[in-house]
């Protein structure tokens, strides 16, 4: 098979380290990818918005199988454009993306079918958001651009003060475009945070192993939201009895609601859930693999992830048994420094060839490019480290030993990824 892999992030780079795995596989694309994934696929200069560039390569390529892994193409309808041509192509269509698109759309849908969730309210002018913060919101407080934001839409506010500078900063200030139309404010839960990714057919829903990410770009859970700095897999507070509540509150009732409202669902659907003390919530969706989630789970997968991902598309999911290795993974990010705010790029990095031919070390590349010079930094997370052991603490170290064997200027980390595994 020829198989092309849209998007350019540490997510597409383990998409396509499991897609190289495949027997049934004999040659990768990658739009636009980056320089670790050219190692293992043939990079194409395509943006992942330029769909009618896409169509036409993957038809003049004859292409059988396109992977989607990034959130703007799905949510802009990339599925559509290549099911329109006739190409196989996996990830959800446009309305069905609309679930990661609009945290305002999934937080009426979980409201209709009775899915766990935080109380919320929308707003689309920034006027009545100031309302109700003034007459009604109870502090901390948590405000949601309703669109695509990198990750970084979600502010948590402590005060009324905070509050109203955030409806400022992302309905009039427009910090994140037009992710910002549409507000949602909505009740702050405590609790543990926890990521399920999932397949899902249309009908059929099949959970892959847990993980947790760390949002916050510093130690401790401090500083600003980032796209993720690090992971690890599986989570310890992802216990038995979490697991049946979510597979018989939120898991097939989510599938179920999008089929039932004509929009149904096939791909991957990344549960963010919040273990409070009344019980698992659901804190987001997103409508692909996490990144960096991706990175701890998808190389602890045993199955060839093309027969899952075609299974997902012909509708035949209930016939695959997901397996993972007994193990544990952690990822951390080594990004530059000043992420995610301003940060220099160009810098060499020195120490990749160390990853070559380690079983259970992965270098992930999220923000890098191949000039003359070498392979240099290009990106506020640059790289993800990922390391396997035979359980979260062996993986960690593992993985905290692997960040040593990479050099570069600027080169940024957390110190305590996973460090929640102790408390466990």
């Amino acid at each position: 098979m020829k198989v092309l892999i849209v998007g350019s992030g540490g997510r597409e780079h383990a998409i396509a380290a499991c897609v190289a795995k495949s027997s049934r596989v004999d040659k990768i694309y990658c739009a636009p990818g980056n320089a670790g994934i050219g190692q293992l696929a043939e990079c194409v200069q395509i943006g992942a918005m330029e769909f009618d560039r896409l169509v036409a390569f993957a038809k003049e390529k004859d292409i059988d199988f396109t992977i989607v892994g990034m959130d703007d193409p799905l949510v802009g309808g990339l599925v559509d454009a290549f099911e329109a041509e006739g190409l196989k192509v996996f990830g959800p269509r446009k309305n069905a993306a609309i679930l990661e698109g609009s945290k305002a759309f999934s937080k009426e849908l979980m409201k209709k079918y009775d899915i766990p969730t935080a109380a919320y309210e929308n707003f689309d002018n920034a006027e009545a958001a100031v309302k109700y913060i003034e007459e009604t919101a109870v502090f901390p407080t948590v405000l949601k651009a309703d669109g695509l934001a990198l990750g970084k839409g979600v502010l948590i506010c402590n005060t009324k003060e905070e509050a109203l500078e955030g409806v400022r900063t992302i309905m009039l200030d427009k910090k994140f475009g037009d992710a910002g139309n549409k507000l949602v404010i909505e009740e702050f839960m405590t609790g543990r945070e926890v990521s399920v990714l999932s397949f899902v057919d249309g009908k059929t829903i099949k959970i892959m192993t847990s993980a947790q990410d760390h949002k916050r770009a510093q130690d401790g859970d401090c500083g600003l939201n980032t796209g993720g700095m690090g992971t690890f897999s599986p989570s310890p507070f992802y216990t038995p009895e979490v697991d049946e509540f979510c597979r018989k509150y939120i898991y097939q009732r989510t599938v179920d609601a999008m089929a039932a409202e004509g929009r149904p669902f096939k791909g991957v659907i990344f549960f963010g859930l919040m273990l409070t003390p009344d019980g698992p919530r659901v804190l987001e969706y997103n409508a692909r693999f996490g990144d960096p989630e991706a990175q701890v789970v998808l190389p602890r997968m045993k199955n060839d992830i093309i027969d899952v991902m075609e299974a997902c598309v012909d509708g035949t999911l209930d016939s695959v048994e997901l397996q993972f290795e007994d193990n544990a993974a952690v990822c951390v990010v080594l990004a530059s420094d000043g992420y995610p705010v301003a940060y220099d790029r160009g810098y060499v990095i020195r120490g990749l060839e160390k990853f070559d031919n380690k079983e259970g070390y992965y270098c992930f590349h999220a923000g890098t490019k191949l000039t003359d010079k070498g392979i240099v930094t290009n990106g506020g997370r640059v790289l993800g480290v990922t390391a396997k052991g035979a359980d979260l603490k062996e993986a960690r170290a593992n993985a905290y030993a692997a960040c040593e064997w990479i050099d570069f200027d600027n080169k940024y980390m957390r110190h305590d990824i996973g460090k929640a595994i102790d408390e466990a």
